[in-house]
């Protein structure tokens, strides 16, 4: 294959990121790697079941409810701020000093993403992937943060 092959593909490649991010911005990007979260965290929970001789198409379609939850949670967040862009930025009475955009979203979709990785670590190391102590850790920290009330 010649070089304007690959130099086409690239080409394609930044183009189809360009637009996506143009049209979802970074909070896009978070949904994307939530999905992705996703897919990893079910195909590693399902070879880990596998390799201990446990999978069941019961528990794995608990697990399928179990993401469609985690969606519904996240469109939720989106709705909420939705809401609160409209209220904020078109009811007058409630002039704020900046214009609000997002937060709701990307709060629920990181901590999302930190609990799917932190099941990906463990799916991992039931299938005999040795963990690094401070990855462990990292997440343990992030996911304990990130439930625990502020006092």
């Amino acid at each position: 294959m010649d070089n304007n092959f690959f130099l086409t593909i690239k080409v394609w490649i930044v183009g189809i990121g360009t637009a996506f991010t143009a049209a979802f911005g970074w909070c896009g990007w978070l949904a994307v790697a939530f999905a992705a979260c996703m897919v990893i965290d079910y195909a590693t929970g399902s070879a880990a079941a596998m390799r201990a001789g446990k999978w069941s198409s019961h528990a794995a379609r608990d697990g399928l409810w179990h993401k469609a939850g985690m969606i519904a949670g996240a469109l939720v967040a989106a709705l909420l701020d939705a809401v609160l862009w409209l209220a904020v930025n078109h009811i007058p009475s409630l002039e704020m000093p900046f214009e609000f955009k997002i937060l709701f979203m990307p709060l629920v979709l990181c901590w999302y993403i930190i609990t799917e990785l932190g099941s990906v670590i463990e799916n991992a190391a039931a299938l005999g992937a040795p963990i690094p102590p401070f990855l462990r850790k990292a997440l343990e920290v992030l996911t304990a943060k990130l439930e625990s009330p502020k006092k």
